[in-house]
């Protein structure tokens, strides 16, 4: 009889429950041009694509375990951190706020958020506290990457506004809800 193995990420709770910290994977690293993904079959990261040349990701990018996005993949979660860190790292980090956006591809509309952090342990952010603490040149940086990273992939990413660590905590309750309904419901296409 052939046993299922365990997904050492599906061990790993949304929020630290003695810090609060937020949880996240990191699957492609500050200044990568390679996207990374979990694959659950192989269980293992592997490459998922690569950028255009002259795009990079600003930040390290990852994904908060357990959780889902109306995307049927776990919430992702751009990081802010003094260096990069590697594929696979677990990051503990303080929510700071979200972009709500619609992303569409092949006339189909969803929406894919994009949740905000600092990494906990950061020197250089330490004071940021809320998405509304950072240089908005910044904030319109990240926006403009999403955008032009999803249109190279053919896709349209369009932001619908920005909001502080109350309305980010609220997206993550929502994905914690819909990663625990039967996949058949939850659309439940992994990273």
């Amino acid at each position: 009889m052939e046993s299922k193995a365990v997904n050492v990420f599906e061990r790993i709770k949304p929020f630290d429950a003695e810090t609060e910290d937020l949880n996240v994977i990191i699957d492609t690293p500050k200044g990568s041009r390679n996207k990374y993904k979990y694959d659950e079959k192989l269980q293992i990261f592997k490459l998922g694509g690569v950028l255009a040349v002259g795009h990079s990701f600003p930040f390290d990018f990852g994904y908060i375990p357990n959780t889902l996005g109306e995307d049927g993949d776990p919430l992702d979660v751009l990081v802010l951190m003094d260096e990069p860190a590697f594929v696979g790292c677990l990051i503990p980090s303080r929510l700071i706020g979200v972009i709500e956006a619609n992303q569409t591809e092949d006339g189909k509309t969803e929406r894919n958020d994009r949740l905000i952090a600092v990494a906990s342990n950061s020197r250089t952010h330490k004071d940021i506290k809320s998405i509304n603490d950072l240089n908005k040149t910044l904030v319109d940086e990240i926006e403009h990457f999403f955008i032009s990273y999803n249109e190279a992939k053919g896709k349209q990413f369009e932001p619908l506004g920005r909001f502080a660590q109350v309305k980010a905590k609220q997206l993550i309750e929502e994905g914690i809800k819909l990663s625990k309904k039967p996949k058949s419901k939850a659309k439940a296409k992994k990273k």
